[in-house]
């Protein structure tokens, strides 16, 4: 139910529109369709010959990428020698791969080479007619959507759009976030000397942040005390559309984000998730300001926690749907209080996944491993599936 929270209370910035070479990582805000047909004429699928009628053929010609044969309807024992990707030439039957073709009484030139074989002969196997061509709209279609608003912009999806003739793409821009690393305990270099520890959320979130879908626009570490440390950084944030913090998100006296937030007349959206490790994390907005997702200090919690809020309200903001998530059986036995969701390290175990040590709140030995994190409700019994929340493509 968090996860749909956060996802719903996003609400996107207007659509930019940008060069191809700009948007990889972001998110399509229109559909892509093709405006013309995919292959936009009869195009040889291999290196040989286009042949009319019944072999033996006479050539008559050759036919290269960019450069068509330039004669007019085959007849019936013509052949034409043809590479890969280049015009089928009209009243072609098929094309008769050049390793299957017997060739006498003239020279072939190679597929990449210029000019033109002529007066030979070639003879090959019977072909069925349409064999080895691909034709004009066989892959789509005219006015055919083949990405909806909403998919990620990927190579594949940046290779599809230039086929397609486009030269800009309208998309969601990544959304800018801030982070704010709270804790007088922390220390930033080295081995911590007694009763500080090893600020481990400053290296994790900048690529958690990212991989999420976010763009990092600055992090700073504020101490507990006083609370005005926090609030200024808060405040000092108001260009990101997102600000992370983490610790201070509980009730005791070091916390100050609840606080904060309620003297700001925040929305809350989510505040506390039933669930362990990351219980303490909430989501609110303050009236007129960014949205401020919490996350408990320590960092299994906070990384957990991150999954389950920051995640959904990125893609919510870059226009993303949020989707089910995958399931896998789960093996192992586990202990889960009732009332909640235990959310634990996971390794991928032939068609399930199974459970890793290391999941306590403060511990990231486990989620450095793991292939993913599962949600792991009371009552589970092994061998039934949970959801995954994946870290490893």
């Amino acid at each position: 139910m968090a996860r749909q929270l956060a996802h719903a209370a996003a609400e996107p910035a207007p659509p930019v529109r940008v060069a191809l070479g700009q948007a990889s990582g972001l998110t399509l805000a229109q559909d892509l369709v093709v405006a013309t047909p995919l292959p936009a004429f009869d195009t040889s699928a291999m290196d040989g010959f286009a042949v009319s009628g019944a072999g033996p053929w006479t050539i008559v010609g050759s036919a290269r990428p960019g450069r068509p044969w330039t004669g007019r309807r085959l007849a019936d024992g013509d052949a034409v020698e043809i590479s890969t990707g280049a015009v089928v030439p009209p009243g072609t039957w098929a094309v008769l791969p050049v390793e299957s073709a017997a060739v006498s009484d003239g020279r072939v030139t190679g597929p990449d080479e210029p000019g033109a074989a002529r007066d030979g002969r070639v003879a090959g196997p019977g072909l069925a007619r349409g064999k080895h061509i691909r034709y004009t709209g066989e892959d789509a279609p005219a006015g055919t959507r083949l990405a909806p608003a909403g998919t990620p912009v990927g190579p594949a999806l940046l290779g599809l759009a230039a086929s397609c003739g486009y030269d800009e793409l309208l998309v969601h821009r990544a959304p800018a976030v801030r982070a704010i690393v709270t804790g007088d305990e922390l220390a930033h270099h080295g081995l911590p000397g007694p009763g500080r520890v090893r600020d481990a959320l400053g290296p994790l979130l900048p690529p958690l942040i990212a991989g999420l879908g976010g763009r990092l626009d600055g992090l700073v570490h504020v101490p507990d005390h006083p609370v005005s440390a926090l609030a200024e950084a808060v405040e000092s944030a108001a260009g990101a559309e997102v600000v992370v913090v983490t610790g201070s998100t509980s009730v005791g006296v070091t916390d100050g984000l609840r606080r904060l937030l309620a003297e700001r007349d925040a929305r809350w959206v989510v505040d506390s998730v039933a669930c362990r490790p990351g219980h303490p994390a909430l989501l609110a907005r303050p009236r007129g300001g960014p949205y401020v997702v919490g996350l408990p200090g320590n960092p299994f919690a906070a990384l957990a926690a991150a999954h389950t809020l920051l995640g959904p309200l990125l893609a919510g903001l870059s226009g993303r749907a949020l989707g089910d998530l995958p399931q896998a059986p789960l093996t192992s036995r586990l202990p889960v209080p009732a009332g909640r969701t235990r959310i634990l390290p996971v390794v991928w175990d032939g068609p399930g996944v199974r459970a890793l040590d290391g999941d306590r709140p403060a511990f990231l030995n486990g989620a450095a491993l793991a292939d993913a994190l599962a949600a792991v409700p009371h009552g589970h019994e092994p061998g039934r599936p949970v959801p995954l929340l994946l870290l490893r493509g």
